[in-house]
């Protein structure tokens, strides 16, 4: 059993930052990638921002410069900096993990969300 634990989100005003945490846990081989997913309300989830375990890195034209994703050494947890927030950043965000075992794909897992709201 896979599980992901996000944790992070809450309501920030915009210029502001958060910090979104994602922890997986249970009977991992190998984490190929990891990765943020938004969806706002009425709106098709999209790809966040990306990271392998190669460290190659990959983000949505809309947070290039203000988002990084990192992993910071823990090969299980992800993290998310989000700065210069925006009110058009909010969105339910959910935390992806794509587990491999040598080479084959085992499963991917998702974790329950957590919302993010920019407001004033």
């Amino acid at each position: 059993q896979v599980q992901l634990v996000e944790s992070g989100g809450g309501l920030v005003q915009p210029g502001g930052s958060l910090r979104l945490s994602c922890e997986v846990s249970g009977s991992i081989f190998d984490i190929h990638r990891m990765s943020w997913h938004w969806q706002a309300p009425g709106k098709q989830g999209e790809l966040v921002a990306q990271i392998t375990n190669s460290g190659a890195r990959k983000y949505a034209d809309s947070v290039k410069g203000r988002f990084s994703i990192s992993n910071l050494n823990a090969k299980n947890t992800v993290y998310l900096q989000m700065d210069s927030l925006k009110p058009e950043d909010t969105a339910v965000y959910y935390c992806h993990a794509r587990v491999t075992d040598s080479g084959m794909v085992l499963g991917d897992y998702w974790g329950q969300g957590t919302q993010v709201t920019v407001s004033s």
